[in-house]
Parts: structure tokens; C-alpha cells; sequence
């Protein structure tokens, strides 16, 4: 039995380490992340998580482990900016206001899958022209829903939020945890 993650992202190998959990091969899949027509964020995460974990290669007893994460302004969908202008266009748009962080997360063993969603919401500073420009220099919106990592230089950007820290990063690891625990992962096994 092996942990699969299903995720190229650093973020998530490091909130699971955080709980002792390293997985013993990452296999990020390479699916279509296009949402379609009229599809509302919460439903299009979710699908995200599940498909991601269906494209997986593993064996019968493999647990394997995916997420997804989208930014989402009432019914928009904010996914990783294309390009600085794209994420410049992001940034604006979450200034001064609240929006959803939405993570996904997709537990599949065998042909069984077992799937979460949290959701957070977080408010965003409107951001002076000053900080704009240093944040979009510093280049780490690259590769970030929304255009932005709240556990970097943008969490001085966000005065509030309410929910799963961890989901807002990428994985929240309480609901993960319990995830991998039905699966009959041995989460708290001791060393």
C-alpha cells in the first residue's frame, strides 16, 4: 500500500508533512482544468478533486490523494492568471472585498473515492499601486488561484478570514487527515 499525491504542488507535500505524512510517489496528472459553461465554482472544484484522482495510475490498495483549489467571487471562477496583466486583473477585482476560497479534496483506494469540500471566505485589502507592482515582481501569484498564496507576501494583504487556514494554502489538513484515515491510511500510526 503506497500514498500516492497527485499534486505538483509544494504547498501540499509540505501541509502534509506538517501531519507526518510523506507521500511515496507524487504523480500530478494532466487533466483538463477548463470549466465548462456555465458551471458554478463550488461544483467545478469539486469535479476538479475527483477527476484528478480518477487519472491517478495506481495500484488496488494505493491510497491516492487530490486537490483542487478556486478562488471564487460570487459565481466567477478565478483560476491560475495566464500572465502578470491577468493577475494585476485578479488582485483589483478582490480589492476591498470578500470571496470564497474553495479546496477540494478527492481520497480514491481502488475503485472507492471519498471526497470533501471547504470552503473559506477571505477578505482582501485594496491594494495601493505601490504594493501591486512589488507583488506582481515578486512573481510568486505564478501558479496560484486567484493570483495570490496567502501564506506568503500576500497575507499582508488579507485583514480577515473565516474557515480552514491550510484549505485557504491548498489542502486542509483536518478534513485530509480524516479523508485518508476512511480510507484505511494509517494516519496516526506511531513511529
Amino acid at each position: 500500500m503506497r500514498l500516492i499525491l497527485g499534486s505538483a504542488s509544494p504547498r501540499r507535500k509540505e501541509l502534509l508533512a506538517q501531519i507526518g505524512l510523506v507521500p511515496d510517489a507524487v504523480l500530478p496528472p494532466d487533466i483538463d482544468e477548463t470549466p465548462r459553461r456555465g458551471e458554478l465554482p463550488r461544483p467545478y472544484c469539486a469535479r476538479m478533486a475527483a477527476e484528478k484522482a480518477a487519472a491517478v495510475t495506481a495500484g488496488p490498495d494505493d491510497v491516492v490523494l487530490c486537490a483542487d483549489t478556486t478562488v471564487a467571487l460570487g459565481r466567477r471562477i478565478l483560476g491560475k492568471p495566464a500572465d502578470a496583466g491577468e493577475a494585476a486583473a485578479f488582485l483589483t477585482l478582490l480589492g476591498g472585498r470578500r470571496h470564497e476560497v474553495i479546496t477540494a479534496v478527492a481520497v480514491r483506494r481502488g475503485t472507492r473515492m471519498w471526497t470533501r469540500e471547504v470552503v473559506s471566505v477571505v477578505k482582501f485589502k485594496r491594494l495601493s499601486d505601490p504594493e501591486l507592482n512589488a507583488y506582481l515582481a515578486s512573481g510568486e501569484w505564478q501558479g496560484k488561484a486567484g493570483g495570490y498564496g496567502i501564506q506568503g507576501l500576500a497575507g499582508a494583504f488579507v485583514p480577515w478570514m473565516q474557515g480552514s487556514f491550510t484549505g485557504v494554502v491548498g489542502l486542509p489538513v483536518a478534513e485530509t487527515a480524516a479523508l485518508l484515515h476512511a480510507a484505511g491510511w494509517p494516519v496516526w500510526r506511531v513511529a
